[in-house]
């Protein structure tokens, strides 16, 4: 039986040909990324806008999209809607969360609004109530967007950390560089696009970040290895090589990550849009940094070529020289 190979067996293609070009259309691409963030900024959700958020209960089934379009007319900006699920809910108790942005100069909406909201559901569904109604004030959203920055600056801090007891400290560096990579251009491309802001973009972002570190170990460990092996061979040849032994595991787990993330996409409606699309675009530029950011990284710097001596041994410890 034929198994089917996204990547032939034995590839050797040299990923370090235009390097400098591929690493500096990287920079270009986060300056840019950055300008556009400075300039345009991001579409913030409620969670870091601040807003109200009612909870609604109902005997019928729930309709999400009718629910929308009942209370598009009344302007209220973004307004998020999602089927609560409880196992302990019985089948008359229809439990559905309603977010809606604060308007200009109020922290929350109004009494009249809220019963306007009120009126233009229940023409949808006459059984519908309010259970709750709670509103974020712009000094919780404010506290949101700190910790959402301390969350992700954490996490890289962890894997710079991580890498550095694992490999050399060139590695590390090779990492981070290539996560902050992809941080900035996911931040780049939802600020160009204009994409709802929220925390599930944050947990999207860790994500990416745990994607991108998986991938970039792959290749590091095999790195290491052929390091050990091949102590004669230029540094740029023992990169090359061990990128193209782990391009079929690196480009499989790719696809089949993205066919199901674009079936999400399609099919998930709303609620989870975002936060897939986030996922694509890191999937895609977490694969492409593991070897044109966080390699040619490693390429310029340098890295120990024998872990079977001791660190102090100079002639057990040749360096890598960088490449031209």
């Amino acid at each position: 039986m034929m198994r089917l190979k996204l990547v032939p067996q034995d590839t050797a293609i040299d990923f370090f040909r235009h390097w400098k070009v591929t690493f500096g259309a990287s920079l270009m691409a986060m300056v840019l990324s950055l300008l556009v963030f400075a300039i345009m900024g991001l579409n913030f959700g409620i969670d870091f806008r601040g807003g109200t958020s009612i909870r609604t209960e109902a005997q019928e089934p729930l309709d999400v999209a009718a629910y929308r379009d009942a209370i598009a007319p009344l302007g209220f900006g973004d307004v998020a809607i999602t089927e609560v699920f409880d196992p302990a809910f019985g089948p008359d108790r229809n439990v559905a969360s309603v977010r809606i942005q604060a308007q200009e100069g109020t922290e929350a909406i109004t009494t009249e609004q809220i019963n306007a909201v009120r009126d233009a559901l229940q023409a949808v569904d006459p059984t519908l109530s309010f259970a709750a109604v709670e509103s974020v004030g712009p000094k919780v959203s404010g506290e949101l967007i700190q910790a959402a920055v301390i969350s992700v600056a954490l996490a890289l801090a962890a894997v710079l950390f991580y890498i550095w007891l694992r490999f050399e400290w060139q590695f590390s560096v090779g990492a981070v560089a290539a996560l902050v990579h992809d941080v900035v251009l996911t931040i780049g491309i939802f600020s160009i696009l204009q994409i709802r802001f929220d925390l599930a973009i944050i947990a999207a972002l860790l994500t990416i970040v745990g994607y991108s570190l998986n991938d970039t170990v792959v290749v590091f460990d095999r790195v290491r290895e052929n390091l050990i092996k091949y102590k004669k061979r230029p540094l740029k040849e023992v990169l090359t090589l061990s990128i193209n032994e782990t391009l079929s595991r690196t480009v499989m787990t790719s696809v089949t990550t993205l066919l199901a993330l674009l079936s999400l996409f399609i099919l998930g409606g709303d609620v989870i849009r975002g936060f897939v699309f986030a996922m694509i675009w890191g999937v895609i530029v977490g694969t492409y940094s593991s070897v044109f950011v966080a390699s040619a990284m490693m390429l310029q710097l340098g890295v120990k070529r024998d872990w079977s001596k001791n660190s102090g041994d100079t002639a057990g410890t040749q360096f890598g020289v960088k490449e031209g």
